[in-house]
């Protein structure tokens, strides 16, 4: 593993991450295709207190005595360094991309391989199926944060971290649909609020001071949702703006 993205990890990290590696090549054989790195790590904004390590897996057979074989290795990695595995079979991914297109845009945009190909590369991922997957989520985001406010309006230290931790779960459709929509910007949560602010015409400077102001941060968060939605359905009926 000679990438400087994973060179950076401690060495604890490094190690089972090593180690489960050669236990999934191993243990699998020719039933591993692949094994890459993506998420925060791949794109360089890790942070080894509070990141996990995503991996997909990609086998080409997903037979119960095989999976039972890593098993342990994998259980032992999520809790000793952090490490998050998605096992996916290689047959399946193209009939799955209408589902997962932006999962699979977030892997075959950005990734380490550790072993194997990339087997997203020459996936087809259509507009449309982008769009309903962006406002899933998107929609999915608002209707939880409602619940959100009702649970931890009297506490604004757990109004703030659940407000913080729905931002971290919208980068990836909010990018999304900037991508969509033919706005450039970059995959980090700052860039993409940023762009966020200047397409959408909306003051999000409380986002960037949550914990100092929680329920303004709260407010900033509805309004990007509202009007982020409203992009959405734009583009479903082939508006423009």
């Amino acid at each position: 593993m000679t990438d400087a993205r994973i060179t950076a990890l401690t060495e604890r990290n490094r190690r089972h991450l090593d180690e489960l590696c050669t236990h999934l090549r191993d243990e699998l054989g020719d039933a591993l295709r692949s094994i890459m790195v993506y998420g925060s790590l791949a794109r360089g904004g890790f942070d080894s207190d509070r990141s996990d390590i995503d991996l997909a897996i990609v086998l080409t057979d997903d037979r119960r005595e095989l999976l039972q074989r890593v098993g342990t290795a994998l259980e032992l990695a999520r809790h000793a360094a952090r490490i998050e595995a998605i096992l996916l079979r290689a047959d399946e991914l193209q009939s799955a991309a209408d589902v997962f297109p932006l999962l699979y845009d977030d892997i075959r945009g950005c990734h380490i391989v550790l072993h194997g190909d990339n087997p997203f590369a020459s996936l087809r991922l259509l507009d449309e199926h982008r769009r309903l997957r962006i406002e899933q989520e998107l929609r999915e985001a608002r209707i939880r944060l409602r619940r959100v406010l009702a649970e931890t309006c009297h506490t604004p230290l757990m109004l703030a971290g659940a407000v913080e931790r729905k931002l971290k779960q919208l980068r990836g459709p909010l990018h999304a649909l900037l991508v969509l929509r033919g706005r450039s910007s970059a995959d980090d949560l700052p860039a993409v609020l940023a762009a966020c602010a200047e397409h959408l015409g909306l003051d999000l400077a409380a986002l960037a001071r949550v914990r100092e102001a929680p329920t303004a941060a709260y407010d900033n968060l509805v309004c990007l949702l509202d009007a982020a939605i409203a992009r959405v359905d734009i583009h479903r009926t082939g508006g423009c703006s």
